[in-house]
């Protein structure tokens, strides 16, 4: 027979944790004598992964007092995870990120321990806008961790004594090669007059039916050939020719300019000189 503890109690816990909901249930259970005894819950997940062999593990974690060591760390923090296990010694992780119980993500920049509501738009992380200008308001859980969350995302920095299974003892191939040609070149120490164009790693499609096996390659990026060079120099003529053009324009206008000027100050010095000889003319008749 299971008898549930008190709503007090779990609230109380809450609390000291941090407050929300608490990470770990307890259920009271009657065993022989008749006297209630307290069983824990598993903690939470965490994902391991190792950029160098590309390998990626979760475990899960049945210790609360395992999984405390991430506690009030923020996304970016990098944690020794010797408490972890004798497996784990001398290992230091990165935390990258993380969800929490009701899976809202956590947001870097977010310094909260709880879930927040924020106004986001194209180019925030947590949000893929659907339409052209679109903004929202969305649910996203604070960059520091804390007892709610159910996975953290780790990241190894360093490597310690021993391997772990299943993360670093083995190598899991790239599916897909690089695509830059600046990076083709670095992969392959390849120099300036080497095509690049004959290191892309191609892929190979197997059958399916009624068609053969092929192979597909990516389309070089920033790969400089002699024809984007000729358009390059297309490019740098328009502009030159733009502004030759400019130029020249400016020097008629101020050409014509002047010669309004002249113009209108010849005429203003013709109609004074008629205004005096009328004067003098007056003045001589008086």
């Amino acid at each position: 027979m299971k008898v549930h503890a008190p709503a007090c109690e779990l609230q109380g816990l809450g609390q000291c944790f941090g407050g929300g909901r608490p990470n770990v249930h307890i259920i009271g259970r009657l065993d022989g004598r008749g006297e209630e005894k307290e069983t824990e819950l598993e903690a939470g997940r965490l994902n391991f992964a190792h950029p160098g062999t590309g390998a990626q593990k979760m475990i899960e974690v049945d210790d609360e007092r395992k999984y405390r060591i991430f506690y009030d760390k923020r996304m970016g923090a990098e944690v020794t995870a010797d408490s972890l296990g004798d497996e784990f010694k001398g290992y230091v992780f990165k935390i990258t990120g993380g969800n929490d119980k009701q899976g809202f993500p956590m947001k870097q920049g977010v310094l909260e321990a709880r879930r927040v509501r924020l106004l986001l738009f194209k180019g925030h992380s947590c949000y893929r806008p659907r339409r052209q200008g679109e903004r929202k308001r969305k649910s996203v859980r604070g960059c520091i961790v804390g007892p709610d969350i159910a996975a953290l995302s780790l990241v190894v920095v360093k490597q310690g004594e021993q391997d772990i299974p299943g993360l670093t003892d083995k190598q899991v191939p790239k599916r897909l090669g690089p695509k830059r040609a600046s990076k083709i070149r670095k992969m392959f120490a390849l120099s300036k007059e080497d095509d690049v164009r004959k290191y892309v790693i191609r892929r190979e499609i197997p059958a399916k039916e009624r068609k053969k096996p092929y192979t597909k390659a990516p389309k070089i990026q920033r790969l400089v050939t002699p024809l984007t060079l000729q358009r390059k120099r297309h490019r740098f003529a328009l502009k030159r020719r733009a502004a030759e053009a400019s130029k020249e324009a400016a020097a008629e206008y101020a050409q014509l300019l002047a010669k309004r000027l002249k113009e209108r100050r010849e005429k203003r010095q013709e109609l004074h000189m008629k205004r005096r000889l009328s004067s003098t003319r007056k003045s001589t008749q008086a």
